[in-house]
Formats: C-alpha cells, sequence, structure tokens
C-alpha cells in the first residue's frame, strides 16, 4: 500500500459475486478465482486492507472496469483459512468505511484500485421524521425476524444496543435478503436518514412477499395433510369393500387391461393405454381426473382396431345397384366402378378421395350413400356445414370439461371398421374464427401421404386414416382452400334436364313418395305429361327436391279424398293440376313473336341452373352518358364499358356515328332489378344490344347468346354452358352463338338439347352480326362488316 495524495489509497480490489458488505458488519465468504487470491495475497501481506465491490454480471469470470461497481467498502481481513480442496480459501472480512475507485487496475495476478473515502453526509429532515423512520425500520425488521425461520430473533438486540440511524441502515441492509441492486443503492447513499427511508420501502414489499410465500407454504402444506388423511382412509374403505365383497373398482381395472391387451394395435399404443391405466389405478374414489381418464379408456377401446369390413368385388352387382337407386350421374358411377376394378387387380391399394360438386338436389349425398352399399363398406356422414372451430375436427384435448374425439374419430367410432366410406357433407360451407381454420385441420386426414398416423388432439394415439375412402360434397368450389382443393378428385354434377327429371320422377320419386302416403298406383296415376307440367310449371331448380315436395302434395291430395270417400281414384293429366296444385307458380318463358331493336336475349347460370336473361338498351340524345341498371356487379359492368369501347374503334364499319358517345347517352337495363346479377358472360350480348340500338337494327328473336367479351372484340370462353342451353330450349330460342373455346364442352350437353338447337362457336363478333342482326327489317344505313376468309367462316354445330 502506498499514498498517493490526501485520503487517497491503493489497495488490493476482490470482485463479489452476489453480496456486498456493509460498514461495521462481518462477512465471511470464499475465494477461488486466482485475481481474487492475488489480492487476497497482497492483503495480507501488507496491512490486512482490502477494497470489496459488487461485480454487476454473476457469470463474468474476469470482469474489467466496467462490469464492477465502483462504489464499495474498504474492510479489513480478520481470520482467513485455507481449506484442503485446491485454492479455496474461506474469509472472515469486517467492513470499515464507504469508498469510491477513482481507477481499477485488472491484472490477473491481481486486481488492485486508487479508492477515496465516502463520509456520510447530514440530512436535510427534522429529527422527529429521522425518529419515525429509525422506529418503523427497526419494526419492520423485528417482523422480517418473525416470518424468516433462518434469521434469529435475538438480533433485534444488537439494533437496540446501537440504535443509531448509521448503524441501524447498514446493519439491516446486510442481514435483510435483498437483491444486488437494491443493496448496491443503499451503499451508494451518504445520508443515513435517507438510506432509512429507502430501507424501509424495501423491506414493506419484502415483508409482502413473504406473507404470500407463507400463505402458499400454509395451503400446501394443509392440502398435503388432508391428502394423507384421505389416503388412510381409502385404504380402509378398500379393506372394508374387500370383507364386504365390493371390490368392483379392482375388477373394472382387469377389465380395462384385458380390452387393452386384447386389441389389434401396435405396442406403442398399448402402452399408452396402459400407462393411463396405471394413472386411473392411482386416483382416488370418485375423483374428477378419475372420470376423465376413464372416458379417455373408453373412447380408445371403441375404435375399431383391426376390424375391417370385406369390399363387393363383383362389378355388374355394384353397377346395378348403383343403377338402381340412381338415374344419370354416369361420371360417378364410372369412377366408382373404376375404383373396384382396380382392388380386384390390387388389392392393397389404399381409400379414394372424390368431391362431388354440383348445385343443390343433384344428388350429392344420397350417391354417396349408394356408393357405401354398392361397396360393401360401411357407411359415415359427417356434416361440416357451419363447423368454425378446428376442434371440431381434430378433437378438444381431455384436459378441458367435457372434451371428446373430433369428428372424424367420432366418425370412425360410429362406423365400427378401419375402412368405412365417410361422407363429408357441405365441405364448402366450413367457417374459421379465432379458435382456428377447421379446412387446415382436414389437410393432414384427407392427405393420403400423411393420413397414415392422424393424430386426434383428444386420443392422443396415432390411427391409420389411409384405408378410408373419403367422399365430400359442395355446391361451390369457390369457398374450399387451393390446399384442400388440390388433395381432391373433382367430379361435377350438372343440373338435371327436364328428361332426366321426368325419367327420375317415374322411376323413383312417384314410387317412393305413394308407399310413404300408403297409396298405389290405382289410387293415385301422374301422366308423363302432368309430369312435365309440374316440372316446366312449378318447379325451377336444378335438382328434384322442389319436385318431389309437389310430387309428395299431389300424394297428400289423393290420400285426403280417399280416407273423405270423395273418390276412389286420382289421376292427373297435363292441363288437369290446377285444382290439386293451385295456380301456377312459374309461366314459360314468352317466345317473342316480332324482331326488336336493342333487346337481345342472354344466358346466365344460377344457383338453380340455367336462365334466360334479356338486355334492353335505349339511346337517347345527351352528352354521353352511359347508364346501367338492374343490380349489377362491377365485373358486369366493366363488361359494358369494354363492349362500348370496342363499337367506338368499330364506328365507321357499323356504319354509326363516330361522335355517338359524345351527343348520344346509352341506357342499358336488366330486368328482374330484384336480382343481383354478376360476371362477364353478358359481354357479347350487351355488345349486340347496343350496336343493334345504335344503328337501328332489329335483333333475330329466336337467338341466344353467352360469351365473355374484350375491347378488341374477342369472344371468350364462360361456364355454366350446359345449363344456359337447357334455358334456352325452354325458352324456344332456335339459335345460341357461344365462344369458339366452348365447342368442346358441346360433348357434355344432353344430346336432346344438341338436336333441338342450333349452336355457332365464334372467336369475335364481326363474325355474328349478320347471323344476330335482322338487317332486311332495318332502315339503317348500317354497312356490312368485311365477310370473313373461307378459313374464319362460322362453323355452325346441329
Amino acid at each position: 500500500m502506498s499514498e498517493i495524495e490526501n485520503k487517497s489509497l491503493t489497495l488490493p480490489l476482490l470482485a463479489l459475486r452476489g453480496l456486498s458488505v456493509f460498514p461495521g458488519m462481518l462477512l465471511t465468504f470464499d475465494v477461488e478465482r486466482a485475481a481474487s487470491t492475488g489480492a487476497l495475497d497482497m492483503a495480507v501481506n501488507s496491512d490486512q486492507l482490502i477494497f470489496l465491490a459488487t461485480q454487476k454480471d454473476l457469470t463474468a469470470d474476469m470482469p474489467g472496469e466496467n462490469e464492477i461497481y465502483h462504489v464499495g467498502t474498504v474492510c479489513r481481513i480478520r481470520q482467513q483459512l485455507r481449506q484442503a480442496r485446491g485454492g479455496v480459501s474461506r474469509v472472515m472480512v469486517e467492513g470499515l468505511y464507504r469508498a469510491e475507485a477513482v481507477s481499477m487496475d485488472t491484472d490477473p495476478k491481481g486486481y488492485t484500485a486508487e479508492v477515496i473515502k465516502l463520509e456520510d453526509k447530514k440530512d436535510r429532515m427534522s429529527g422527529a421524521k429521522l425518529e419515525a423512520l429509525l422506529r418503523s425500520c427497526m419494526t419492520l425488521f423485528e417482523e422480517y425476524l418473525r416470518l424468516n425461520p433462518d434469521m434469529v430473533n435475538e438480533q433485534i438486540l444488537n439494533i437496540l444496543a446501537n440504535p443509531k440511524p448509521e448503524f441501524v441502515s447498514d446493519y439491516v441492509a446486510q442481514h435483510v435478503h435483498l437483491n444486488v441492486d437494491d443493496k448496491q443503492r443503499l451503499l451508494e447513499c451518504l445520508y443515513p436518514g435517507k438510506r432509512l427511508e429507502m430501507l424501509c420501502k424495501m423491506l414493506s414489499n419484502e415483508l409482502n412477499i413473504m406473507q404470500i410465500e407463507k400463505e402458499i407454504s400454509d395451503a400446501t402444506q394443509e392440502q398435503m395433510t388432508q391428502n394423507q388423511r384421505e389416503y388412510y382412509l381409502r385404504e380402509e374403505m378398500k379393506v372394508i369393500q374387500e370383507e364386504l365383497g365390493e371390490g368392483g373398482t379392482v375388477d373394472d381395472i382387469d377389465e380395462y387391461r384385458r380390452k387393452i391387451k386384447g386389441i389389434n394395435a401396435s405396442d406403442e399404443i398399448k402402452e399408452k393405454l396402459l400407462k393411463e391405466l396405471g394413472r386411473l389405478q392411482k386416483q382416488p374414489f370418485g375423483s374428477s381426473e378419475a372420470a376423465v381418464l376413464r372416458g379417455y379408456l373408453d373412447s380408445c377401446l371403441e375404435i375399431p382396431w383391426g376390424i375391417r369390413t370385406e369390399e363387393t368385388r363383383d362389378i355388374a352387382k355394384a353397377r346395378k345397384m348403383l343403377d338402381d337407386e340412381h338415374f344419370g350421374l354416369e361420371k360417378v358411377k364410372e369412377r366408382v366402378l373404376q375404383y373396384l376394378a382396380v382392388r380386384q387387380l390390387a388389392p392393397d391399394i389404399k381409400g379414394g378421395l372424390l368431391c362431388l360438386v354440383g348445385p343443390p338436389g343433384t344428388g350429392k349425398t344420397s350417391i354417396a350413400m349408394s356408393i357405401a352399399k354398392a361397396t360393401g363398406r360401411n357407411l359415415v356422414r359427417v356434416s361440416l356445414g357451419g363447423v368454425h372451430d378446428e376442434a371440431e375436427i381434430r378433437g378438444h384435448r381431455k384436459t378441458y370439461i367435457g372434451s371428446m374425439p373430433g369428428r372424424i374419430m367420432g366418425g370412425i367410432i360410429q362406423a365400427k371398421s378401419c375402412n368405412p366410406l365417410m361422407v363429408l357433407d357441405e365441405i364448402d360451407k366450413l367457417g374459421s374464427d379465432y379458435k382456428g381454420d377447421p379446412s387446415a385441420a382436414l389437410l393432414e386426414a384427407l392427405d393420403p401421404e400423411q393420413n397414415s398416423s392422424f393424430r386426434d388432439n383428444f386420443l392422443e394415439i396415432p390411427f391409420d386414416l389411409s384405408e378410408v375412402f373419403f367422399i365430400t360434397t359442395a355446391n361451390s368450389l369457390d369457398t374450399i382452400p387451393r390446399a384442400l382443393l388440390d388433395r381432391m378428385e373433382i367430379i361435377e354434377l350438372s343440373s338435371y334436364t327436364d328428361e332426366e327429371k321426368l325419367q327420375i320422377a317415374k322411376r323413383h320419386l312417384i314410387p317412393k313418395q305413394r308407399k310413404k302416403h300408403g297409396l298405389n298406383g290405382n289410387q293415385l296415376r301422374i301422366s308423363d305429361g302432368a309430369v312435365r307440367e309440374i316440372i316446366r310449371s312449378y318447379t325451377r331448380e336444378s335438382g328434384v327436391r322442389l319436385l318431389e315436395r309437389q310430387i309428395a302434395a299431389a300424394c297428400r291430395k289423393a290420400a285426403g279424398g280417399i280416407a273423405e270417400e270423395k273418390f276412389k281414384t286420382l289421376n292427373l293429366k297435363e292441363g288437369g293440376l290446377e285444382p290439386v296444385l293451385g295456380p301456377v307458380k312459374y309461366k314459360p318463358d314468352e317466345v317473342r313473336v316480332k324482331d326488336e331493336v336493342g333487346l337481345v336475349r342472354g344466358l346466365a347460370y344460377t344457383s338453380v341452373g340455367g336462365e334466360v336473361l334479356d338486355v334492353e338498351v335505349a339511346v337517347m340524345d345527351g352528352t354521353g352518358k352511359l347508364e346501367l341498371t338492374g343490380n349489377l356487379g362491377d365485373v358486369m359492368k366493366e363488361s359494358a364499358k369494354a363492349a362500348l369501347t370496342y363499337i367506338r374503334s368499330r364506328a365507321h364499319k357499323l356504319g354509326i356515328d363516330p361522335d355517338f358517345y359524345k351527343n348520344k347517352d346509352i341506357h342499358i337495363h336488366f330486368p328482374e332489378a330484384a336480382v343481383p346479377k354478376d360476371g362477364p358472360s353478358a359481354g357479347i350480348t350487351m355488345t349486340i344490344a347496343m350496336i343493334s340500338a345504335l344503328t337501328g337494327t332489329p335483333v333475330r328473336s329466336d337467338i341466344a347468346m353467352t360469351g365473355e367479351i374484350s375491347i378488341r372484340g374477342r369472344v371468350l370462353p364462360i361456364g355454366g354452358l350446359r345449363e344456359k342451353t337447357m334455358a334456352a330450349l325452354r325458352a324456344g330460342v332456335k339459335t345460341v352463338i357461344i365462344p369458339a373455346e366452348n365447342e368442346s364442352d358441346l360433348e357434355e350437353i344432353d344430346q336432346t338439347v344438341r338436336k333441338k338447337l342450333k349452336f355457332v362457336p365464334t372467336d369475335h363478333v364481326d363474325k355474328v352480326l349478320d347471323l344476330a342482326l335482322n338487317r332486311d327489317s332495318s332502315n339503317s344505313i348500317c354497312c356490312t362488316p368485311e365477310v370473313p376468309s373461307q378459313t374464319e367462316r362460322v362453323s355452325v354445330r346441329q
């Protein structure tokens, strides 16, 4: 040690980990680090003085100057004891006074520091406040000693023997368990009164924590005592039950164990179930946990482990069964028969995944049930409409009250076989909210590459779904997520034609409703003409649900008349339905007798099939406004603007005033304004209507058209052609203009419709102007468009 200047000393520095020492206090600690041992040796070989300061980072083995607090305590070494284990010394020091390190030397052989003594300063508070703080601190320390069993209550006597603010603040700070930062703040504070004030706040907070710890400890101890008491009573009850021959619980455990060992499952699954059984065996009688475990084991044992139904291999028998129960739907039947044929050649093939898409009432769900009967698989139907919680699919965790397996595993349990046919109905109507997306949960279940180890959240054990034949149904593909759609084979079920509805009614609906209402063939007779009139005038749908309801209404009328003995037989013929079914609900579309200017028939596709959609255009003197009415969507409005641009670009060739867009107002209207309309397929219809109105040329009344229009006049492909053409036939249309790219879709159209309609495919509006416009009755000066070359001539399909 050497004296540098007045009150400045160079002392050995020892960095403490998680410890602090206050003036006048004793501290015992172990010294192990080389730098600390070197500093200790320097102090022992000098005058026993050493500077102790706390390091900021407890994990630093060789802290730098910035990692050590500069305010510490100059101490005197009272005792040093070298222990037998290598290089460790136990040291006891006594704090002398506070000091601040002006500089530090972090030599690995031993730290040193140049320190300046820090004197306590006089408080700027009244003596009464200082006395109040002193008493409060002593009271809090006494309460602390009472709550802390590791402290000796006699320590309060040391304070009473020297009740000075300086001593009391340092003594309490040394013996109370505070974090390192709080103790450092107390050490750096040079005002005894301020230290007492800080210490009172810290003690109050520490006492609150200790009180909470005591309450938790007491509650835990009380629970342990109660559990021990219940255990002894339970053991006594078990002995009494055995004496009385009522050891039913033991028998249940043995029964569970026997069932678990008897299931045809993997060792991993059996081990999991036996583990849960062991937990059940340890549960007290009547506990809620035991009820949860019993429900879990019951659900797991209800799963048909290894139970399979034998599939039908007779394809002719399956075909006959499908034909007997459903008319039409040839695509679906062919796909199922192909699957059975492949099963004959490759028996190890896994289950399939089909998605039947079509309008309501077209037989999607019923054909799926018939497929189960034809293939010999057990059937289970899962309705997904309105499901918006992921747990509905994958199950709830068994820790929740009322938890159960998800709908997939619930269906397997209901089917009682590992290879059922599972119908996932209305998959397009799945919802999603903050609870999750159920469609995402279906990705694993429906993916043949992943579902061999499907895990339900409730069961928590793998189950092989690869043998399940999944059939999903939907009305639209628009709301099905792309990732889920990619896993399914799509089969579209289009609307029934009137002839198909007639055959369905004769073969299935009428016999079914007769039997349901207790009638025979002699009591109710319905002619083919009457059925056609019901289809045409009392229903307007893509399927046959409304048709079946009207037939049921006729059966009720017949049953009522026979029961009241008004008649014995009811014969329904065409033209005589109003007394039975009431006034006609839908009048057939009127066939216009003459060609009109600005009025064109378009074709639309709706959820109930095809519709004829008239377009009306009126041209008036004005300032070039384009008015669109009829409850139109944005896509339809954009189609009208595209058509107008095309007409402006061809105004000279069409014989239209080039400035018509400045001095004429054009109003396009779609009747039935209460019905929302949208889509691009009315583009060509609006184009022909505007050309007709601007040139004064009438449009043929026996022609209808559909197709998207571009600003260059190109006719682009559309959807729903089958349904649209059926609507055209009902409306008395003779010729239908369609996009050239839809020509291949004509193969899918019913043969009856193809025979009665003339189809004109085209790829440009110019090529069909002569066909659509009746120029012979026109007084306009419209010029004839350029005649296409031989290779460009419009092809007409009959």
